[in-house]
């Protein structure tokens, strides 16, 4: 089949990597890309934000499947666009994508589902979302409502924290139209987790859990980020929580939006807060996370093309999605400065090292140990063919080892063969699996 891929980030990569894999796979096209991507899919000449522009490349070309990854298309209306073409497409409607472009809209299916959640409160009025805080007095987090990619929500110590967080949202507009609503809810503790299921808009298939790790900076310190790494499996949790999160969560969700007139087709990302047998739901994304996705897919087995073909099609219980029982680990090599302002055009040395055909001792470890290692391209772009930082998140650099500690150590191996200016990565990736910490 002939597959487009919409993205350029290193989600998209290492989805465009798995379904250059893909037996069933002879054509494969990416609109955004990156130089990465490039050497494995054909450029698309349309932006991800051209709906009219892919469905009609899509229709020309022939494309059997169109995957999604950013939420920014899916959240435009790209599945509706190119339904109306009758064009296949992975990935929710825009009114089943609000799942993820509007926490308030979340937080009402979750209710009506009957979904754990953390209790909030909903604001369009800065001065009562102030007036709300300071009765808490307390702990709390405060989340800008729409798409703010992965930055606009923060946890807060007390009061003082959570009114800087609203005056950033809603006053100095840092996220735009994003922050004009903002959700002030009680601070969960526990574990954070991330699941993953393929939806039909019927039924679901598991795809399984990996961690993220959101905060910039090592021990869960600094500003939230898109995502400095995440590790998969999570050791501590099997089939049988899976099981529970599917019932309990997925398949009301589903049961939910299918009620609406909304059914939601593609991946379902619960972000979970798991504290003893307690689940509750932090928030739904619509799409594969990044970094999980690089994780995740350096685990799976078999055909994605026809895994998410068939789910597509509305066929997820024709398709038994396998990983690998080993582990993966992604740490992000970061731009200087990022979340915040960042260089970009820094020239970036040592791929060649992790890549290429030379020998290098930890190439040779590896090889010894039958590890897998690929850095899969976040933010990377070419200038008189040297290639250059082009963005906060540069590189996601993925290992996958039997064993998590092996993992984590092959993955770091790998990110210190890298150099760029002011690059910067955390170092705790996955660490707290090893100790038991949550």
């Amino acid at each position: 089949m002939k597959v487009l891929v919409v993205g350029n980030g290193g989600r998209e990569h290492a989805l465009c990597w798995r379904l250059n894999q893909s037996p069933t796979v002879w054509g494969l096209f990416c609109a955004g890309g990156n130089p990465g991507i490039n050497q494995i899919a054909r450029p698309a000449p349309y932006a991800p934000e051209d709906l009219t522009g892919l469905a009609r490349f899509a229709a020309a070309e022939k494309i059997d499947l169109t995957v999604v990854g950013p939420e920014g298309p899916l959240a435009l209306g790209i599945a509706d666009e190119f339904a109306r073409a009758g064009l296949t497409i992975f990935g929710p409607t825009r009114a089943a994508a609000r799942l993820e472009s509007s926490k308030a809209f979340a937080k009402s299916v979750m209710r009506e589902a009957g979904v754990p959640t953390a209790d909030c409160a909903i604001f369009t009025d800065a001065g009562a979302a102030r007036r709300h805080v300071r009765a808490l007095g307390g702990p709390c987090v405060v989340k800008a409502d729409g798409l703010a990619f992965g930055k606009g929500v923060t946890v807060c110590a007390g009061a003082g924290d959570a009114l800087a967080a609203i005056d950033e949202a809603m006053v100095k507009r840092r996220f735009g139209a994003a922050g004009e609503t903002v959700i002030v809810e009680e601070r969960l503790a526990g574990e954070e987790l991330s699941f993953f299921a393929l939806c039909d808009g019927n039924d679901a298939i598991a795809l399984g859990f990996a961690q993220d790790h959101k905060a910039a900076f090592d021990g869960d310190r600094g500003p939230n980020t898109g995502g400095m790494g995440a590790y998969s499996p999570a050791p501590r949790h099997g089939d049988a929580f899976a099981a529970r999160v599917m019932d309990e969560i997925v398949r009301p969700t589903l049961r939910t939006m299918a009620a609406r007139g909304t059914p939601f087709r593609g991946v379902m990302f619960a972000g979970l807060m798991v504290e003893g047998d307690r689940i509750n739901v932090l928030e739904y994304n619509v799409r594969f996370g990044d970094p999980e996705c690089e994780a995740l897919m350096m685990r799976f087995e078999g055909d994605l093309a026809e895994t998410l073909l068939a789910v597509a099609e509305g066929r997820a219980q024709d398709v038994a999605v396998r990983l690998s029982p080993r582990a993966a680990v992604t740490v992000v090599l970061a731009s200087g400065g990022y979340p915040g302002d960042y260089r970009k055009g820094l020239p970036i040395e040592g791929l060649d090292r992790l890549e290429g055909a030379e020998a290098s001792p930890a190439k040779v470890r590896w090889a010894m140990d039958k590890v897998r290692v690929k850095a899969f391209h976040a933010a990377t772009a070419l200038r008189d063919a040297t290639l250059v930082t082009d963005g906060g998140r540069v590189l996601a650099v993925t290992a996958m080892a039997d064993g998590l500690e092996r993992a984590i150590a092959a993955a770091y191996e790998a990110a210190d063969l890298i150099h760029f200016d002011g690059m910067h990565f955390r170092r705790d990736i996955g660490r707290r699996a090893l100790t038991g910490a949550q």
